[in-house]
């Protein structure tokens, strides 16, 4: 054989098969989820937003934006029970509220998560962030209660807390491989870092009550914390920890990670330099601050090269805590044309920003009103995997058609349910969205001031997003259809996809 034909040869041949490898290969996935951020603080979301958001207003123009998009619920811990299960967190046994920083951890030892499921395709996984699902804490003595003297939003005396041991029930034990989380939001004690389940440093004193009387959103409870945590810096110091794991990534093996901001939940702590950005206090100036977060993610994918091959999403785990009052104040509707906000089952509390950047695949600005929720991760995952989805995924539907172009196949649904802080149910199919309740489910409007309003509410989501006209009474037999079938999903039953 003539070696020097078959040389150039082989490093064609070589060159072909590590190009068909790369293209073979499934992309990273960085879910970037924020914390208590409305539809309309994204500019390009809505014109009219106070608040510049540069970096995900080039996402919205470089990738897809979903305008049905929703948590499925409109308060923190059971959203993020059902972003990483595929599950509706009312089968859980956390019926309505959240989660404070000393409560056991709330995902099943039964149930799978996305990161379990990632891991069967040979991804690395990592969860930097804000956890606020649960965690099982050790105890010093374990003949005694965790904590006594108080209750779980004001603890006084948390002496048999063992923060030097390893924390069970958190995400090393539900198939993340790195992890580097604060215990629950900002504002709930413990004030601690956890690294792969361990306190990065000692716990060894207390904080007051904060309350910084130049906002209404910066304050935080009493409690514990740890000798290294700073509540300033904890959103910068949570973006360092992704930086520095997406750029030690290896490139050969896809990663995962799950991304839980701390911000812009109260308090609200923009770092000086975002401080006076925007025209929507200082919750504003956090909310530029958010978006520069995303900007440093994106950043450190073009550095290490990997930009076009990551799917990466950017959305909210509820609506915007922004008060009727603030919007009077400073002109700015964070939760967009919307009624309600967080906490509500009205559409504020859980219609949420949802962008999806993946160059590979989307190659142009497109938009889509198909209907999606946050449990629908992990059956998206799946398909992108070629993984049968798990069986207790019950909830979980593909939206990865929509993305790559497709027909929507067997994927998108037409059905959801809504879940409001208190417990309120809502069901959505096609145009019909109704609720099981007389006010907003939450905060806005509480049902003991609803007295002389219809049992329930019926809305045509097409024509009446801002849920403004109640059809209960004009349509009976919508109403009777759409109770039947959320009394299907109240009472845990699989509904046929």
């Amino acid at each position: 054989m003539n070696l020097k034909l078959f040389t150039p040869l082989f490093l064609i041949l070589l060159l072909l098969s590590c190009q068909t490898k790369k293209q073979q290969q499934h992309p990273n996935i960085i879910y970037i989820l924020a914390d208590d951020m409305g539809y309309g603080d994204v500019r390009a979301l809505n014109e009219a937003s106070k608040i510049p958001t540069p970096h995900l207003d080039k996402m919205v123009a470089n990738g897809m934006s979903f305008s049905d998009a929703h948590s499925n619920s409109a308060v923190c811990t059971p959203t993020r029970y059902g972003t990483l299960t595929g599950r509706y967190c009312f089968r859980s046994r956390l019926k309505s509220g959240v989660l404070v920083g000393h409560e056991p951890a709330l995902i099943e030892d039964s149930i799978t998560t996305v990161a379990q499921l990632l891991k069967n395709a040979n991804y690395q996984t990592a969860c930097i962030g804000k956890w606020h699902l649960g965690l099982n804490w050790a105890k010093k003595d374990t003949t005694k209660a965790l904590f006594h003297g108080g209750n779980l939003w004001d603890i006084f005396n948390t002496d048999n807390v063992d923060y030097a041991s390893r924390v069970n029930g958190g995400p090393c034990d539900l198939g993340f491989d790195y992890s580097f989380i604060i215990p629950a939001s900002l504002d709930i004690a413990p004030y601690v870092y956890l690294e792969n389940d361990k306190a990065t440093a000692p716990v060894s004193r207390q904080v007051p009550f904060y309350k910084d009387e130049s906002a209404r959103g910066i304050w935080f409870r009493r409690g514990d914390v740890a000798d290294d945590f700073d509540h300033t810096t904890v959103l910068e110091t949570i973006t360092q920890k992704a930086v520095h794991y997406i750029e030690n990534s290896h490139n050969d093996q896809p990663f995962f990670l799950y991304f839980p901001l701390t911000s812009p939940h109260t308090p609200w702590f923009p770092s000086e330099e975002f401080k006076g950005q925007s025209e929507a206090s200082v919750y504003g100036d956090f909310v530029c601050m958010t978006d520069a977060v995303v900007g440093q993610i994106i950043d450190a994918l073009e550095v290490k090269g990997i930009t076009d091959n990551t799917l990466l999403i950017f959305t909210s785990d509820n609506g915007s805590h922004w008060l009727s009052a603030d919007i009077e104040k400073f002109n700015h509707k964070a939760n967009a044309s919307y009624s309600g906000m967080k906490s509500d089952i009205w559409e504020g509390g859980h219609r949420v920003p949802f962008i999806v950047h993946w160059p590979d695949q989307i190659t142009s600005s497109r938009k889509s009103d198909a209907l999606i929720s946050s449990t629908d991760l992990m059956a998206t995952c799946a398909q992108l995997t070629n993984q049968a989805m798990p069986q207790t995924a019950l909830d979980s539907y593909s939206f990865l058609s929509g993305i790559i172009g497709e027909k929507h196949k067997n994927g998108l649904r037409q059905t959801i349910v809504h879940h409001s802080v208190n417990g309120t149910f809502a069901i959505r199919e096609g145009k019909w969205k109704l609720i099981d309740a007389k006010g907003s489910g939450g905060w806005s409007l509480p049902e003991d001031k609803c007295a002389a309003h219809p049992p329930q509410q019926l809305y045509n989501m097409l024509t009446d997003t801002e849920e403004k006209i109640n059809l209960y009474h004009d349509k009976p037999e919508v109403v009777n259809h759409l109770n039947k079938l959320l009394d299907i999903y109240k009472k845990g039953n699989e509904v046929k996809r």
